[in-house]
C-alpha cells in the first residue's frame, strides 16, 4: 500500500463573497508528482499556499508527518517549511543577493554546515540545473528561464519531503520550458514528491504520475494521465480538448 506523503481533506476558503474551495480533498503519495490544473481563478495556488500556511483554510484539515498543518502557530510553520520546498511562479529570488548567497541562504539559516559545506552543496545544486558558474551573477543579469530554474534550486537545496510547484513553466518559451521539465524529470529520478500547479496541460502530462482536476471549488476528478484522457466527463474533456497530448 502507498504511503501518504500529504493529505488534504474538505477544505473551504471563501475571500469576502468569492468562494474558492467547496470542500477539496486529495492525497498526495510519496514518491509521486500530482499534477494540478484547473481554470483561473479556480484556486490551484490557493491550494499550495494553504499547505505552506500563506493562506489558512476556512475549514478543512491538511495532515504532513501526522500534524494538521491548518493548526499550526507561526513558529512551527517555520519549521515546516524546511521540510515543504515552494517553487514560486518569478522564482521569487533575493535581489540584491547573488546566485549564490539566494542559495546559500535557507543552508545557512536552517542547517549546521561550515561555508566549505555551503558553497559544496550550492555548487552541486547549480551544476544539477544547468547553472554551474552563474554564483556571483544576480537576478537581474539572469534569463527568465534561469531565474526559474535558480528558484527551483534554492527550494531543493533543503532536501524537503514535499516540493510544491506553482506554475513553473508559466511565461518560458518552449526551449526553456523543456530545460526545466528536464530538471524536474531528474529530480523525479531521485525520488522526489511534489505537487505540480500548472496551465501548462502537455507538462502536466508529461511529468505528472497522477492528474488532478479542480473545478466549481472541488477535485472534479484524479487519475492518471491515461485514466484523465480517457474520461468522457464533459469538464474534464473541456480541460484537455486542444492540448497537444501524445499518447
Amino acid at each position: 500500500m502507498k504511503k501518504i506523503a500529504l493529505d488534504v481533506r474538505n477544505l473551504h476558503k471563501a475571500f469576502g463573497e468569492k468562494i474558492v474551495h467547496k470542500g477539496v480533498s486529495f492525497q498526495l503519495f510519496d514518491g509521486e508528482v500530482l499534477g494540478l490544473f484547473g481554470g483561473s481563478g479556480s484556486g490551484k495556488s490557493i491550494i499550495l499556499r494553504s499547505i505552506i500556511g500563506l493562506e489558512r483554510p476556512d475549514e478543512g484539515e491538511i495532515i504532513f508527518e501526522d500534524q494538521d498543518l491548518t493548526r499550526l502557530s507561526e513558529r512551527a510553520l517555520l519549521k515546516i517549511r524546511t521540510k515543504i520546498g515552494y517553487v514560486f511562479q518569478n522564482g521569487a529570488l533575493f535581489d540584491s543577493l547573488t546566485v549564490e548567497e539566494n542559495l546559500a541562504y535557507p543552508l545557512r539559516e536552517h542547517t549546521d554546515l561550515n561555508e566549505a559545506q555551503i558553497l559544496a552543496r550550492v555548487n552541486e545544486m547549480l551544476e544539477k540545473i544547468d547553472l554551474k558558474g552563474t554564483n556571483p551573477l544576480l537576478p537581474a543579469e539572469l534569463s527568465g528561464g534561469m531565474q526559474k530554474r535558480a528558484g527551483l534550486a534554492r527550494a531543493i537545496i533543503l532536501k524537503p519531503g514535499i516540493i510544491l510547484f506553482d506554475e513553473p513553466t508559466a511565461g518560458l518559451d518552449p526551449m526553456n520550458t523543456q530545460r526545466l521539465l528536464d530538471n524536474v524529470r531528474a529530480l523525479k529520478k531521485e525520488g522526489i514528491t511534489g505537487i505540480f500547479v500548472t496551465h501548462d496541460i502537455p507538462s502536466a502530462f508529461e511529468i505528472a504520475d497522477r492528474i488532478a482536476i479542480l473545478d466549481g471549488g472541488k477535485i472534479l476528478a484524479i487519475d492518471t494521465p491515461e485514466g484523465i484522457r480517457l474520461n468522457q466527463d464533459a469538464v474534464v474533456q473541456s480541460f484537455i480538448k486542444g492540448a497537444d497530448l501524445h499518447a
